[in-house]
């Protein structure tokens, strides 16, 4: 094999290889004369087999998905819903008309949905989503147009608010930045690191178009007391007339609870509740993009919110803020619903919660460290260095775990709690007990490196390591 110049990517001379036709056959990538560009379109054509290879080896040097503890995102499907996705793939999910099967499993899954959070309509009100960034911002939505209409002699001028806890994810923040309603955040104090029922109703006012709640916050993983939510504000109703609605953001809880804490009152069992999301593409068990957005019954969903577009011969009620978009993750979600039933989301669901409290305790005994959560809610653990003053930090254990392909992230609480530095668990399907094992060899492998410290390590704690919802 020869080795000249050629022109590069940019006018600049890059190498090229001059390639024996039998090693093309057995690695594609060398078949390609030159240096792809990596900031600007190609002149011309590669094969395809070259081009995937190319592709292929960059992503290589992303983390390994599996062993990533710091996403709620699903990781692991069976072979037979990633066939599927592949053949749906094509499909434009807003295109009813052309695709009318598939948006018959959008249908049925939103009334399992809502038969599965006790909705007291048939069939249920809502749609699929992006995910529960998109389906919140359209809860958010629905809670503003309500109460600019019951309040229309008021508003715009009047200024309408959210209460929520500090702890909600940033969707909520993008949402009131963007639709122009005032954040009202709980702040976190001692031991409790989520929303408080009683501080939220002492928030609201003539101009609250409602209270989020959390069913499994992504900084420590436990439910938030929907109930006593609820409960304080019917006692608010009671003192000043305000009748504020609740919604229930159950990105991740809203897939779990119903199967393994069943006699949890969290959903539309509470008159309160109006709406409430989820992420199917986290403990819905489906890889992303997909979330649902439902509404409690029809007077929940303002109907100036639905567009009826007359789209390639056909009209079609969409509410949903993407207009074209895969039917994939769709139909991967009625496959799963299909596959499982509840009888298999409950064995999922508590198979990833016994391998998080199993991994909790054997990492409460090593001493070295305190839990805040145990992973008895969602399958979700969070834990801090048991020494504030020790030689060596949550930084310094996500830091050299990641060296053996860990992505534990470490991150610093909201106020008023920004003393409190943490490593958090996810525990998701295709998570399994002999991968916990893995970990924790890990960790004990790298323990006697880090009490021997003189100090935790140095350096700008922004860098450390990412905050992941």
């Amino acid at each position: 094999m020869s080795l000249h110049r050629g022109p590069g990517a940019d006018g600049a001379r890059s190498p090229r290889l001059s390639v024996n036709p039998f090693l093309q056959e057995a690695f594609p990538a060398a078949a390609t004369a030159e240096v792809p560009p990596r900031h600007r379109i190609p002149d011309a054509p590669i094969a395809p087999e070259t081009a995937y290879q190319i592709v292929h080896d960059e992503l290589m040097l992303d983390g390994n998905s599996r062993l990533n503890l710091a996403t709620f995102v699903t990781t692991w499907m069976e072979p037979q819903a990633a066939r599927l996705m592949g053949e749906c793939r094509d499909k434009n999910m807003i295109d009813k008309d052309e695709y009318p099967r598939t948006a018959e499993l959008e249908r049925r899954c939103v009334s399992m949905l809502s038969a599965l959070w006790n909705a007291p309509v048939d069939h249920g009100v809502g749609c699929s989503t992006t995910g529960s960034s998109e389906a919140c911002m359209l809860a958010g939505m629905a809670l503003k147009r309500r109460w600019a209409k019951r309040n229309a002699d008021r508003y715009p001028a009047a200024r309408p608010n959210l209460v929520m806890g500090v702890n909600v994810q940033v969707c909520w923040d993008k949402f009131c930045n963007f639709w122009e309603v005032e954040p009202r955040l709980v702040p976190m104090e001692g031991n409790r690191f989520h929303l408080d029922p009683q501080a939220a109703a002492d928030l609201c006012d003539e101009n609250t178009i409602g209270v989020v709640a959390v069913l499994g916050s992504t900084f420590d993983g436990s439910y938030e007391p929907v109930a006593d939510v609820c409960a304080a504000l019917d006692a608010l109703q009671e003192r000043t007339g305000l009748d504020v609605p609740v919604h229930v953001d159950g990105a991740s809880g809203a897939m779990v609870a119903p199967f393994l804490d069943p006699d949890l009152v969290w959903d539309f069992r509470l008159p309160r509740v109006s709406s409430i999301n989820t992420s199917g593409h986290k403990y819905g068990l489906v890889y992303p993009g997909v979330g649902w957005a439902l509404w409690r019954t029809h007077d929940d969903l303002p109907e100036d919110l639905v567009f009826r577009v007359n789209y390639l011969g056909g009209d079609m009620p969409t509410f949903a803020l993407n207009f074209s978009r895969p039917g994939a993750q769709v139909a991967a979600q009625y496959y799963t619903f299909l596959r499982l039933g509840r009888e298999g989301f409950r064995a999922v669901q508590q198979s990833a919660r016994n391998v998080a409290r199993s991994l909790a305790e054997r990492i409460d005994a090593l001493g070295d460290f305190t839990l805040l959560t145990r992973g008895d809610e969602l399958p979700v653990f969070a834990f801090t260095t048991t020494d504030p003053n020790g030689p060596f930090d949550v930084f310094d254990v996500s830091r050299r775990m990641r060296e053996r392909g860990w992505l534990i992230p470490a991150y610093t609480f909201p106020p008023h709690r920004e003393d409190l530095s943490v490593l958090r668990v996810v525990c998701r399907n295709g998570f399994s007990a002999d991968l916990a094992d893995l970990l924790m060899e890990d960790l004990r492998t790298l323990l006697p490196e880090l009490r021997a410290q003189s100090a935790p390590l140095d350096r700008p704690r922004s860098v450390a390591t990412a905050f992941h919802h």
